[in-house]
């Protein structure tokens, strides 16, 4: 996996250049957005790695750049702005995924791997454990298929085909409920029983307020504690 690793602070990008080639990642870095830019405009790369604070050229510029000019290598945005709203900034932008600072080293290598994954893999859409063909819309989770009720079924399509991005509600409520007349908490009601369905599956639907939902591959951590949740749940 070729790796482009924009980062301005020295230390980490040695720590993490480090961490990557030793996880079989070939990696290039550099601190200036404008150089990054080129690079990724002259190279093929599998995954960028970009933090927002750059010097020179702003890494969301950089981003929006790239996604105007048709480049659409897999984006994985690191930042230490931790305000929702420019987390949103970034995945409206077309980054595929971010993970805010600090971070867990492990947990950067299952990110950058999965966005790689998800942007090649061969014409499903893919996110966590979950695969959801292209043309049958039949769903898998590993090698087994999943019964969802056509609400659930449509929400779930929705969202892993712009997994990593943001989808707004308006869009969602349409995806579920097409031209039926019912009000906005019916979609809350969906999305809860989708959760619940999709713990084991290693995804998170994480709600941005104001803006919609976005789909992610769930972090080790936060896969285990849906699942013990979902188990509870079900005990009860």
């Amino acid at each position: 996996m070729h790796v482009l690793l924009v980062e301005d602070d020295l230390a980490l990008v040695q720590t993490l250049a480090r961490s990557m080639a030793a996880g079989g990642m070939s990696v290039i870095s550099c601190s200036d957005g404008a150089e990054a830019l080129t690079l990724a405009r002259k190279r093929l790369f599998d995954v960028i790695v970009l933090d927002l604070g750059l010097p020179g050229l702003d890494g969301l510029e950089l981003l929006r750049r790239l996604r105007t000019s048709d480049n659409f290598t897999p984006v994985l945005i690191l930042t230490a702005r931790g305000a929702v709203g420019e987390r949103v900034a970034g995945l409206q932008a077309g980054a595929d995924d971010y993970l805010p600072k600090p971070f867990d080293l492990d947990e950067l290598m299952a990110r950058t791997q999965a966005v790689a994954r998800r942007r090649n893999a061969s014409g499903d859409w893919r996110c966590g454990r979950l695969r959801c063909e292209r043309t049958q819309g039949t769903v898998w989770c590993d090698e087994r298929p999943l019964d969802l009720p056509p609400r659930e079924a449509a929400l779930l399509q929705a969202l892993i085909q712009r997994a990593g991005h943001a989808v707004p509600r308006q869009r969602l409520h349409e995806a579920v409920f097409a031209d039926e007349s019912v009000g906005s908490e019916a979609l809350d009601v969906v999305l809860h029983r989708l959760r619940r369905r999709l713990a084991q599956a290693q995804v998170e639907i994480v709600t941005l307020r104001g803006v919609g939902c976005v789909m992610l591959e769930a972090a080790p951590a936060i896969a285990a504690s849906l699942a013990d949740g979902a188990s509870l749940a079900e005990g009860r």
